[in-house]
């Protein structure tokens, strides 16, 4: 199956940009994909992890609608250790990203660490795609630690005669 069409599927509208798989799940379907710092059309995108897994994605959803985003922030500003492992993971993303644009780009560019944040934490999925990245991230792991595994049975996405749909056979594990 073409990546491509795996993503359009799982993400539920075409990438706006090429993109390198990141990681791949036991299935081998694509977990977290690499976007661009900047876009086809010249948008500059502040997330370089992009988390794919349809499985990841209802799971860390569940997380931020309990209030997950609210903890997080908490956990930072109580652990001194988190909140200092917290900000090395920042910096790193945003120098990480920042070397990837190209330096004859006049245009806007992205700013901020994880998602985009200039402090605190926005979104529990770019935290844990970091971590799914082989990045070490603090928040991104936590939330490892409530998802996974990511074991589902049957892939979420299956090839058809012109590409990719989603399996009606897919389920989530429990």
């Amino acid at each position: 199956m073409v990546d491509r069409q795996v993503v359009t599927v799982q993400i539920g509208r075409p990438p706006r940009s090429p993109f390198d798989v990141r990681a791949r799940c036991h299935l081998d379907l694509p977990i977290v994909i690499d976007v661009p710092p900047i876009l086809d059309d010249g948008t500059p995108f502040p997330t370089t992890h992009w988390l794919t897994c349809r499985l990841a994605l209802l799971r860390v959803s569940r997380i931020e609608s309990q209030g997950g985003v609210a903890a997080a922030d908490r956990l930072i500003a109580e652990d001194p250790d988190i909140s200092r492992s917290f900000a090395e993971a920042m910096s790193r993303y945003q120098t990480d990203r920042d070397r990837l644009i190209p330096s004859e780009w006049g245009g806007p560019r992205p700013s901020g660490g994880v998602g985009g944040s200039r402090g605190g934490v926005k979104c529990l999925h770019a935290h844990y795609a970091d971590t799914a990245s082989g990045n070490e991230n603090p928040i991104g792991a936590a939330v490892a630690i409530q998802i996974e595994p990511l074991d589902c049975t049957v892939p979420c996405v299956i090839p058809t005669g012109d590409g990719a749909a989603s399996n009606e056979a897919w389920t989530e594990p429990t």
